[in-house]
């Protein structure tokens, strides 16, 4: 019996001759490419790939058919390119699949009906985990162990062990195992595309079954376009009775990537006449910033921060000389006193943004903001890797607040994720990789709960050195006590209350900016103009030079990176396919006012961005490095004498460029803290 009837042995009457037969002449014709390409992969590619609109150009009612009754369109055109009778080279068996692609009509997961069930459906989504490769048997073959006749049995959807031997009509058949034929299958969980998910919903998910070549063609995170067929799971089974309720997933027939980001955003053609008229307009920049947070008042530096993150730099395939990839993402913290707005600006940016996820503070962990690895029944009991926010939200922003709040073993989660843009698992016996190119926003507080502004902005982070150096930009967000900005912050909040619109600023709305953005991401790929990168290099150069008189490093290479991410950022916003010299210099004027907010010593008023990288600035640093030498001399003098005089010390520290005065604070200071102890007048001895 041929394999379709196999297929539908459970539907009565069915006659698919007249499908098979126009199938066969659509491989002779229309799609005669595509069978010869087949014919010469063949076996490495297995499956027959048919442009479905195509398909309803020439035969309409048959591609009407596929969407109703997707298993005989589907049973019958796998069994016409059978009764071809191809010649293959070694006798190999011809039993190609058949699998529909560019498929014009979708759904949201979410809408997915019991009207659906059995029907032809596709979907975009995104791949939040999947299983190891597992085998099904696709031919049993059974043993009747009083006649020793064997049964061959096919084992379609809907089938069931035989209970009595063919030949001798006994109950008495053992499965073969080691005889029975396998194909190669797979669970996945897919979820909605976030760019389509608003409102607050929670994302719909559904569960995937993948089968022969279709295995292993993705990976979580991955945004993909599914073709399928919607089925019944059984029902649960209880002790007591079986539940008339039923669980469901989608048999794949075919997988398209999807490479773009935001994909999701429709842009008509009116869309896009707007789009390129307010390009057009001189205070274009100014608009959109004016556009992020308009509740907010004030902090004009962040919000042109946070706009130059949602168009991002020039993506694409810049890389290093040593060949590895340059981020084009832009990372910002934000580290302010409480109640200033920094949550508003993140939640501001998750409805702006066309694809993001908001996480908070000790709500999120390691494994939930990179990658997870968990044991659930979609792996048969085994361990699956389940995407985290970082890798779902791969091609647009992640917003973290309560930064401070994570544990330190999940904020170190993050540093190859922010650098390199990728995750590397080690995690129950898995070993992988993912794709994680996402910019991250972060809200943090000091460390003190409040900015003490007679210290050092940088010292007060509670946040590793390593990490902070990560963040292309750092803003710190003090409160202030000032008569005149907080009558106007006042004004505006009030206003805002009392539905009173503020004159002469102009606001765009939200989901016309969102589709600016993505129009910009999609279409436009600035490079840099001579004029504007040699801007960029005598900024870097003067500073650098500026570092060398004083002894401090003001800016690296990586911040020079970073520079060229934001001018790129602000040329996206303008729509301009080139970097001119004003968005360099935009850029400029953004770092050097993180610069002097968190990178100035305030003992020496030199810029050091060391403050940033050790979390300390050159003159503590110095002062520690002068700390350090007098407890070596102290412990030098004790081992040779039974303690160390002031005088020795003092004579001593001179040898180490260190004066009179100086050694004398340093000692008192150590002596203070603990360190060291007076045994009897200017006697020292260091504290055991």
């Amino acid at each position: 019996m041929e394999v379709w009837k196999y297929i539908l042995m459970n539907i009565d009457d069915v006659n698919l001759e007249p499908q098979i037969n126009k199938f066969q002449e659509l491989f002779a014709t229309t799609f005669k490419e595509e069978v010869a390409e087949l014919l010469k992969t063949y076996p490495e590619k297995r499956s027959l790939e048919l442009d479905y609109k195509k398909l309803e150009r020439v035969e309409p009612g048959l591609a009407d058919m596929l969407f109703k009754q997707p298993d005989l369109v589907i049973a019958a055109a796998e069994e016409a390119i059978r009764q071809m009778n191809f010649a293959l080279p070694l006798n190999e068996k011809f039993e190609p699949r058949v699998r529909f692609v560019n498929v014009p009509y979708e759904v949201l997961i979410e809408n997915l009906r019991a009207k659906n069930i059995n029907e032809f459906v596709a979907f975009k989504c995104v791949i939040t985990k999947r299983t190891e490769v597992m085998h099904k048997v696709k031919v049993a073959v059974y043993k009747c162990e009083l006649c020793d006749s064997v049964l061959r049995v096919e084992a379609g959807r809907g089938f069931k062990p035989p209970k009595k031997c063919s030949e001798c009509k006994k109950v008495a058949l053992r499965q073969m195992d080691d005889e029975c034929i396998y194909a190669d299958m797979q669970r996945a969980e897919a979820q909605e595309l976030l760019e389509r998910v608003r409102g607050g919903a929670p994302a719909a998910r559904i569960e995937l079954l993948l089968e022969g070549d279709l295995v292993n063609k993705i990976a979580p995170g991955d945004n993909v376009f599914i073709c399928g067929i919607l089925r019944l799971k059984p029902p649960l089974k209880t002790r007591q009775k079986q539940d008339l309720v039923y669980g469901r997933y989608v048999e794949v027939n075919s997988i398209t990537s999807m490479k773009k980001d935001f994909e999701e955003i429709e842009i008509t053609e009116e869309d896009k006449e707007k789009i390129k008229e307010l390009a057009k307009d001189p205070q274009v920049v100014e608009k959109i910033v004016d556009s992020i947070a308009p509740s907010i008042y004030g902090h004009k530096e962040v919000k042109k921060a946070i706009a130059l993150q949602l168009f991002g730099g020039t993506k694409g395939k810049k890389t290093a000389q040593d060949g590895m990839p340059i981020r084009d993402d832009i990372h910002i913290l934000l580290i302010g006193d409480p109640g200033i707005a920094k949550s508003r600006f993140l939640q501001s940016v998750s409805e702006i943004a066309p694809k993001s996820i908001y996480v908070s503070g000790k709500s999120v962990s390691g494994a939930g903001l990179t990658v997870a690895a968990e044991k659930d029944d979609l792996g048969e009991g085994g361990w699956t890797l389940k995407a985290g926010a970082l890798v779902l939200a791969s091609g647009g922003c992640v917003q973290v607040d309560e930064f401070d709040k994570i544990d330190e073993e999940d904020r170190a989660a993050l540093h190859e994720a922010m650098e390199t843009q990728t995750i590397s698992v080690a995690k129950a016996g898995i070993v992988a990789k993912f794709r994680a190119k996402t910019a991250i926003l972060a809200a943090a507080n000091p460390k003190y709960g409040r900015f003490d502004l007679n210290r050092n902005l940088a010292e007060q982070f509670d946040i590793p050195p390593t990490l902070l150096s990560r963040f292309d930009l750092i803003f710190p967000i003090v409160d202030v006590l000032d008569e005149e900005k907080d009558t106007l912050l006042a004004e505006h909040i009030l206003a805002s209350h009392m539905q009173e619109k503020k004159e002469g600023k102009e606001m765009l709305d939200r989901e016309f900016l969102r589709k600016y953005i993505s129009y910009a991401r999609r279409h436009i790929f600035p490079t840099l103009t001579k004029k504007a990168a040699d801007r960029i290099k005598n900024f870097y150069v003067d500073m650098r030079a500026r570092g060398k008189a004083s002894k401090t490093v003001p800016i690296t290479p990586r911040y020079l990176e970073g520079l060229v991410r934001l001018a790129e950022a602000h040329a996206k916003m303008r729509l301009s396919a080139k970097v001119e010299e004003e968005d360099a210099q935009a850029a400029i004027s953004l770092f050097s006012y993180v610069m002097q907010k968190i990178m100035t010593d305030k003992e020496t008023g030199l810029l050091d961005v060391d403050t940033i990288v050790t979390g300390k600035p050159k003159s503590k640093r110095e002062k520690m490095q002068k700390e350090d030498t007098i407890l070596e001399i102290i412990k030098e003098l004790t081992r040779i004498y039974d303690s160390a005089d002031i005088d020795s010390i003092i004579s001593e520290a001179k040898k180490h460029e260190i004066d009179e005065h100086t050694a004398e604070r340093i000692v008192e200071e150590l002596k203070r803290r603990g360190e060291i102890y007076e045994k009897g007048h200017g006697q020292f001895r260091i504290v055991e």
